[in-house]
């Protein structure tokens, strides 16, 4: 009875509640993918390079990146929720947490569970984020904005998001590698499943998001 009331409800508390606790999946999710090795998704590529290139940790890079994002919605008039500032601040931190207390992988198999872990993890984080409708996150929220500002196609103005977070990210000495096409192969099969499985009921907000997926983060 609970499991329902918390999927399917649609009163701030349950929703807060799966905002909080699709996040903290989320950055789970991240530190599993990082420390595996082998290939990050595109944003936390970049982050990883960020914080190659910074000394900063990994997490910190991610909010960093997240707020100079948000700086890139104001010419185009978008507004955040408190989903947008839950994300940009909580799954780093989350990232962070995990990633000093989660031992490296010992082979790799391990690394492939690893991998196939936080995929599934990030899917099923990032259905209940979603599912919350209080606000897209600040690299969805630059998707939106630009998908209004321009009336290209979600897959050209994606693409070019992800494709230039995977270019500066790498050359700044992130990873990237097989887990980087695997990500972006699966991710969106697998919260298309989720919501169907989960007979998540997405908000009006939530719905764009759902379509144009993926998030991190």
């Amino acid at each position: 009875m609970f499991l329902k009331w918390f999927i399917r409800s649609a009163s701030i508390p349950a929703r807060i509640l799966r905002l909080v606790i699709g996040l903290a999946i989320c950055g789970t999710a991240v530190s599993l993918m990082i420390h595996a090795g082998l290939g990050a998704s595109p944003w936390d590529v970049l982050a990883q390079g960020v914080a190659l290139a910074t000394g900063w940790s990994f997490g910190i890079s991610s909010i960093i990146i997240s707020a100079v994002v948000l700086l890139l919605w104001i010419p185009l008039r978008q507004r955040p929720g408190l989903g947008t500032i839950a994300n940009a601040a909580g799954v780093g931190l989350m990232a962070d947490f995990i990633l000093a207390v989660l031992p490296l992988p010992s082979n790799i198999w391990v690394s492939a569970g690893y991998l196939i872990a936080g995929i599934l993890m990030l899917a099923l984080g990032t259905t209940l984020y979603i599912g919350a409708g209080l606000g897209p996150g600040p690299r969805d929220g630059l998707m939106t904005g630009l998908l209004a500002r321009t009336g290209r196609p979600v897959w050209l103005i994606r693409g070019t998001i992800e494709v230039a977070a995977v270019i500066i990210g790498a050359l700044m000495g992130g990873t990237v590698g097989v887990g980087t096409i695997v990500f972006a192969l699966a991710i969106g099969p697998l919260i298309h499943r989720f919501v169907i499985l989960l007979g998540v009921r997405l908000h009006e907000r939530a719905q764009v998001k759902a379509t144009a997926q993926p998030i991190q983060e």
